[in-house]
């Protein structure tokens, strides 16, 4: 049972490494380019309200949030946040990021279909999160302590693998979601011509690199899954 429980943990290893090495690269990617002045000396906040004019986005608010790539777009408030390294910045990884962001506002305007479901799935998979543990102790006290209590402990413990999957289901939904923002960011920074060709490329590796994260968490929450599946397969045994 030991060894069955230790292999479980092995599982994840590759995830974990995978998903240090991508926080890693976003890392040192952005310091790379956050270094690479655009030519057009345009700022991300600049950019973003003349952006807002011409894509009619008026309603969106931008401000200025303090952090280390703390960047981010709420559809209820209609904020789109840049972090204190990127508002002011007319850096080429800056404009890329801001334009990620942007990417989303527009998502939200189009009603973009998995923002909508990652809108509504979000939510549910944070409530459950907050669930999971005491089911799963639960469930393996009613399944090995209490006398009569296996079934009952089973439906705790299935209760659990049906949350560990609304997580996996988050994090599978979010990946079009990012990647489809980066995409628009693309186009918007090439349509605007706020960045010159040579110059887009540096901005796709500072997206690609971030879109890494969201594949690590993923993989992550998947293994998790599996992992937990193989606990209750090992606990009904």
């Amino acid at each position: 049972m030991f060894l069955e429980y230790y292999i479980m943990g092995i599982i994840l290893l590759p995830a974990i490494i995978f998903a240090i090495w991508a926080q890693s690269k976003v890392h040192s990617t952005y310091s790379r380019y956050s270094q690479v002045t655009s030519r057009r000396g345009t700022t991300a906040a600049e950019l973003l309200e003349h952006l807002k004019r011409v894509c009619y986005l008026e309603n969106i608010t931008i401000k200025k949030v303090k952090g280390h790539l703390t960047d981010h777009y709420n559809s209820h408030t209609k904020e789109l946040a840049l972090s204190d390294g990127v508002y002011n910045s007319s850096s080429v990884a800056a404009l890329g990021i801001a334009c990620h962001e942007f990417g989303h506002a527009l998502q939200d305007k189009d009603g973009y279909i998995p923002l909508k479901l990652r809108q509504i799935i979000i939510p549910v998979s944070n409530f459950a999160s907050t669930l999971l543990m005491p089911l799963v102790i639960i469930g393996l006290i009613f399944g090995f302590a209490v006398e009569g209590g296996g079934l009952l402990g089973e439906i705790f413990l299935w209760s659990g693998v049906v949350l560990f999957g609304s997580a996996t289901l988050a994090n599978l939904v979010t990946l079009p979601v990012e990647y489809n923002a980066s995409n628009r960011a693309i186009k918007v920074l090439r349509d605007s011509v706020t960045l010159e060709e040579d110059e887009l490329v540096m901005a796709k590796k500072v997206l690609n690199a971030a879109a890494l994260t969201y594949v690590a968490a993923l993989l992550i929450s998947l293994l998790n899954l599996v992992r937990f599946l193989l606990i209750v397969l090992a606990h009904r045994r």
